[in-house]
């Protein structure tokens, strides 16, 4: 799947038609009319659907972002968002990973950790924040 979403985002015609708020945004992006995107770098290319907000985050090449979809101090690249999920302040980049509809992600304050996700609708995950030395 993540192969041919970026096949088709190499052949998409970029556009941006939503709010971009202090934030850095390629022309290889396209991003819906009722998007937001505040305080976050977005580099293509990449599609945000409508009524998504992407707040203080970085959003890396080849990444589809379904609508109405919360992403929010984080960092997501090569990756699939379905629709109404949330991932929210992950301390670790996420890459080549497929969030499912309703997934509901952020930091759960205990072990284990991990960051590939690969999850089903409705699926719900805390990740657990780690500091350098690999201590929590």
């Amino acid at each position: 799947m993540l192969d041919a979403n970026s096949k088709v985002l190499e052949e998409l015609q970029p556009q941006v038609l939503g709010k971009i708020i202090d934030s850095e945004v390629d022309d290889r992006v396209t991003v819906a009319a009722s998007a937001e995107i505040i305080d976050s770098v977005v580099r293509g290319p990449a599609i945000i659907g409508e009524n998504t907000r992407i707040i203080n985050s970085y959003i890396g090449p080849f990444t589809s972002i379904y609508h109405d979809v919360l992403i929010e101090g984080c960092e997501i690249e090569r990756s699939i968002v379905l629709e109404n999920a949330r991932i929210l302040h992950v301390p670790q980049r996420i890459q080549d990973s497929l969030i499912g509809r309703n997934a509901d992600v952020g930091v759960a304050d205990q072990k284990p950790r991990a960051l590939k996700l690969t999850l089903g609708d409705y699926s719900r995950v805390r990740l657990f924040p780690v500091n350098g030395n690999g201590k929590k």
